[in-house]
């Protein structure tokens, strides 16, 4: 992160909160190239935020008041003066590098005289969504990304939301997707397994959660959607989902129209996702230690068709690492029941 390229390391204490029903405590902040890491006192991590995405929620008053983002539950004090600029200048420069809409319409009325030079020719829709997605800020992809979620929800029902379950679904997340884990949600209908959104965002369905008696199953579908993430960005196959014209009126005005959106949110409920290379998959799991067998037994119960996960799974012989301890487990599974 450019912003950050006078500190060699850069950390602090602040009193943290995981969300508004938890005790604040004293913790160790660190800034990393891309994110900001919070510490217990052995400096074992307890969060990691994106630094782009990062929001102040009492400018001009100290100690500052951070949290990961608009929705997030988590919130971080912080009263060291170089710590407080260090993060205040990458918002800046993150906001200096969104794309501004005067300067959008300029860049669109040449990409309109483009056109019409080059209509038909094969390769222009394909070079104008490269474009549209070379060009959105990490903090609009995640604003996108909860825009599709809202769609999504038209038909899937309101994502289920506990206090103590969005707790434990962080903790799972952090678990197995650190050091960028990504916002998660589950839905009581529609989707079966998972479903991964530009942000990237993923949705999980309720089944991976109360159907399985560990959360072995849950981690493997969001470990699966992070493995399709590396390979396609998932905000170009949005895209192409709404097609060129509509990729060209983001271009112009900085927004996607609710009827493409909920378009797009109607493909990605009926369309079967491409599958992800068996060796993308096991080098994910590998990394997030966490076992591929039961991920494997949930997608086809005889283990026909992925007898490749089961027989390369590291903790096929022994036992492994525990995902979610018992209690946090059965806080979960509760999480769609209100």
């Amino acid at each position: 992160m450019t912003a950050l390229k006078d500190y060699i390391r850069l950390e602090s204490t602040g009193l943290w909160r995981a969300d508004e029903a938890a005790q604040r405590r004293d913790v160790y902040v660190f800034v990393g190239t891309a994110s900001l890491v919070i510490a217990d006192k052995t400096e074992a991590p307890l969060s990691h935020w994106s630094l782009p995405a990062i929001e102040r929620r009492n400018p001009g008053v100290r100690p500052a008041l951070f949290a990961p983002g608009p929705d997030g539950d988590e919130t971080l004090e912080i009263e060291d003066t170089d710590m407080i600029e260090a993060i205040e200048r990458v918002q800046r420069a993150v906001k200096r590098a969104e794309p501004k809409p005067g300067r959008l319409r300029v860049l669109s009325a040449a990409g309109a005289a483009l056109l019409v030079l080059a209509a038909g020719a094969f390769w222009l829709p394909d070079a104008i969504k490269d474009h549209a997605t070379s060009v959105v800020p990490v903090a609009q992809r995640a604003a996108i990304g909860a825009q599709a979620l809202g769609a999504l929800e038209q038909m899937t029902g309101p994502a289920c939301t506990t206090p103590e379950g969005r707790r434990v679904l962080a903790q799972l997340t952090r678990r197995v997707a650190s050091p960028d884990a990504p916002r998660v949600h589950v839905v009581r209908s529609g989707v079966e397994t998972s479903l991964l959104l530009p942000g990237p965002l993923v949705v999980l369905g309720r089944s991976v959660i109360e159907d399985h008696e560990t959360a072995d199953v849950a981690a493997g579908a969001l470990l699966s959607e992070l493995a399709r993430a590396e390979l396609h960005d998932p905000l170009r196959d949005m895209l192409d989902v709404m097609g060129t014209t509509t990729t060209l009126r983001f271009l112009t005005t900085g927004k996607l129209p609710d009827r493409a959106l909920q378009a797009y949110a109607r493909h990605a409920l009926r369309t079967p996702p491409e599958a992800i290379p068996e060796a993308a998959l096991l080098d994910r799991f590998a990394r997030a230690r966490v076992a591929t067998t039961p991920y494997a037994r949930a997608l086809d119960v005889t283990g026909e068709t992925t007898l490749g996960l089961i027989e390369a799974d590291p903790y096929r012989d022994a036992a492994s690492p525990v995902v979610l301890d018992d209690n946090a487990w059965v806080v979960l599974q509760a999480l769609c029941e209100g």
